[in-house]
C-alpha cells in the first residue's frame, strides 16, 4: 500500500491518519498551525505585534561590532565551519549542480572576474562567484545546521548558516585583498544576523512550506557583505531592506537542485543588495518588523524577545551552537544514523541476517524525509529508509553512497523493504525541539537489537573536532579529485585564519 500512495496522500496520512507510513508506529493527532505568534512563542489569537526599531538595531549592531567583540571560543567554532564550508564547496562543484552552474556562467561570456568558482578555473565576478559557491557547499546537503533556542521550533533546527554567508564574503575579500580577520569578522556578523532572524520569526514560516535558508540567508549574506564594505547605518537598513525583497526558497524543492539554489540565491542576493545601496538605491527602513515587512509577510508574527538585544549576546555559535555534519544528508536523518552505525558496529550486524527495521521519530520528521522509495541521489537524502539500508549493507553513507547508481542497487531495494519509518510515541514525548529516534533491529535469529538517540554526532552535544572536520575535508577533496598537497594546504591555513594577510591565500589553493 505504501508505494502506491501519491506524496500527498502520504502526507495527509502522516498528519490526520491513524497509522504512520506502513502501519507501524500510531499516529498522533496533529493540528495545523493557527493564529499569530507571541512574544512569548506560544500560537494564540491575537494582533500583530507593533515593535519599531528592529530593523535599525540590527544596523547599528553589525555597524559596531569589531572582532574583538568575538571571543576566542567563537572564532575557533567559526573557523571549524569556515574549513567545512571550503571542503564542501570543492565536492560540490563536481555534482551535477556544480556542472550545470558552472556551465550557465561559462554562457555569461565574462571578460574576466576577481573572483574563484571554487574547484574550478573559473574567475568572475563577486556576485557570480557567491551564486556558484553558495551552490556548491549546499548541493550535498551536508552543511552545517543552527540550533533553536525556542523549543516550539521544528526539529530544533533552523537554517543551514556558512552557505549563504561564507561565498559572499570569500569573493569581495578576494577581489579586495582583505585579511583573515576581515573575513572572519564579517562572517560572524552575517551569521549571528541569519540566526537571529531565523529564530525571532514565527515558526509558521518553516510549517508552511519557506526554507529559512533562503530567506533568512539572505539576510546573513547582507549584513556580512555590509560589514565588508564598511556601510554605516543607512546604507545597512537600506541593504538589508532590498535583501528582504530577495527572501525566497520553498521546501517542495527539497529533494531536487532548487534546494541548494535557494543557498546559491541568498549568497548572491547580498552581494547584490550592496551593489544597488551603493549606487544609492533606496528600500524601506522597517523591512523587518513593518505590518507588510518580513516577519508579518512570511511568518505572519514574529518574537521581539529572540532578536532585540540578543545579538552576539549570546553568539549562536556559543549558545544554542551549530552543528556540522557527519553524513551529506537532512540533517534530521542523523541522530538515528549515529545510533545504527554504533548498533551494527557493537553488534556486529550483517546485512543478510537482517530481518526487519523500525525507525521511529516526532510525527514531524517525516514531514520533511518524505522519499520512502527514493529514486535518485537527492531523494536519498531525505529518505530515512535510504540512509538505515546504506548503513546496514555498507556500514557507510558518504558521497559515494548518495549516487543515483547506489540508490537503485537491487541489495538497496531490497534492504529499504525491510524497513519501517514512522512516529514513535516515546519519540513523541521528546519534544518537536528534538530529533530523537527510536530504533529497534530484530535479525533472522530471534534476536531483537535496540537503540535511542537525541543528538547525532557534529551536534554540540557531540561535536566534531577541528581535526575531524579536517577528515572530512578531505574526503569532500578526495571526492571532488582536488590535489591532496593543496588540500592540506589550505587546512593548515584556516586553522590560523586570523594570522592570513590576504585571502587569496585561501583561494589560490581552491581554483
Amino acid at each position: 500500500m505504501r508505494g502506491s500512495q501519491t506524496r500527498r496522500q502520504m502526507i495527509q496520512r502522516m498528519l490526520f491518519g491513524s497509522m504512520a507510513i506502513g502501519g507501524y508506529f500510531p499516529m498522533l493527532s496533529a493540528s495545523p498551525y493557527t493564529g499569530t505568534f507571541s512574544s512569548t512563542g506560544k500560537t494564540k489569537e491575537t494582533v500583530f505585534q507593533k515593535v519599531g526599531g528592529v530593523t535599525r538595531y540590527v544596523a547599528e549592531w553589525l555597524i559596531k561590532t569589531n572582532f574583538d567583540s568575538i571571543s576566542s571560543d567563537v572564532i575557533e567554532l567559526g573557523k571549524k565551519s569556515i574549513l567545512d564550508g571550503f571542503g564542501l564547496a570543492l565536492s560540490g562543484s563536481v555534482a551535477d549542480t556544480g556542472k550545470l552552474t558552472q556551465r550557465y556562467l561559462s554562457s555569461l561570456n565574462f571578460s574576466g572576474g576577481d573572483a574563484t568558482v571554487i574547484g574550478t578555473p573559473l574567475r568572475v565576478p563577486s556576485r557570480f562567484a557567491s551564486f556558484a559557491n553558495g551552490v556548491a557547499i549546499h548541493a550535498d546537503d551536508y552543511d552545517d545546521t543552527q540550533l533553536a533556542v525556542a523549543k516550539d521550533r521544528v526539529y530544533g533546527l533552523l537554517t543551514h548558516p556558512t552557505a549563504p554567508v561564507l561565498p559572499p564574503i570569500l569573493a569581495i575579500a578576494e577581489a579586495e585583498k582583505r585579511s583573515g580577520r576581515d573575513l572572519i569578522l564579517a562572517y560572524h556578523v552575517g551569521v549571528e544576523v541569519e540566526c537571529k532572524i531565523a529564530e525571532a520569526i514565527s515558526p509558521r514560516h518553516y510549517e508552511e512550506g519557506f526554507h529559512s535558508t533562503g530567506t533568512c540567508g539572505v539576510f546573513g549574506s547582507a549584513a556580512a557583505v555590509a560589514k565588508m564594505k564598511g556601510f554605516n547605518v543607512v546604507e545597512a537598513v537600506r541593504c538589508l531592506g532590498i535583501a528582504a525583497s530577495e527572501a525566497s526558497g520553498l521546501r517542495e524543492n527539497f529533494g531536487t537542485m532548487t534546494k541548494p539554489f535557494h543557498a546559491g540565491h541568498a549568497a548572491e542576493g547580498g552581494v547584490l543588495a550592496a551593489d544597488l545601496t551603493s549606487l544609492g538605491w533606496t528600500a524601506a527602513e522597517d523591512i523587518l518588523e513593518a505590518p507588510r515587512g518580513f516577519f508579518r509577510a512570511a511568518g505572519g508574527g514574529f518574537d521581539p524577545d529572540a532578536i532585540l538585544n540578543k545579538l552576539g549576546n549570546p553568539w549562536t555559535f556559543a549558545s544554542p551552537g551549530i552543528s556540522i555534519k557527519p553524513f551529506p544528508s537532512g540533517s534530521l536523518t542523523h541522530p538515528g544514523m549515529t545510533e545504527m552505525l554504533r548498533l551494527i558496529e557493537v553488534n556486529n550486524i550483517k546485512p543478510d541476517n537482517v530481518e526487519s527495521v523500525n525507525v521511529g521519530t516526532n510525527r514531524n520528521m517525516p514531514n520533511a524525509l518524505i522519499h520512502h522509495h527514493p529514486k535518485d541521489g537527492l531523494q536519498a537524502k531525505f529518505s530515512m529508509e535510504f540512509v538505515m539500508a546504506s548503513l546496514l549493507l555498507y556500514r557507510k553513507a558518504g558521497l559515494n553512497e548518495f549516487t543515483d547508481e547506489v540508490v537503485k542497487r537491487p541489495d538497496v531495494l531490497s534492504m529499504i523493504e525491510r524497513i519501517r519509518f514512522g512516529v514513535h510515541p516515546e519519540a513523541e514525548q521528546a519534544g518537536y525541539n528534538k530529533m530523537t529516534t527510536i530504533i529497534e533491529i530484530r535479525l533472522k535469529d530471534g534476536k531483537t537489537i535496540s537503540g535511542r538517540a537525541d543528538f547525532g554526532k557534529g551536534s554540540p552535544a557531540n561535536p566534531m573536532s577541528f581535526d575531524e572536520v579536517a577528515e572530512k575535508v578531505r574526503d569532500c577533496a578526495l571526492f571532488a579529485k582536488w590535489p591532496s598537497q593543496k588540500t592540506s594546504e589550505l587546512i593548515a591555513r584556516v586553522r590560523r585564519l586570523e594570522d592570513l594577510k590576504d585571502v587569496r591565500q585561501l583561494t589560490m589553493l581552491c581554483g
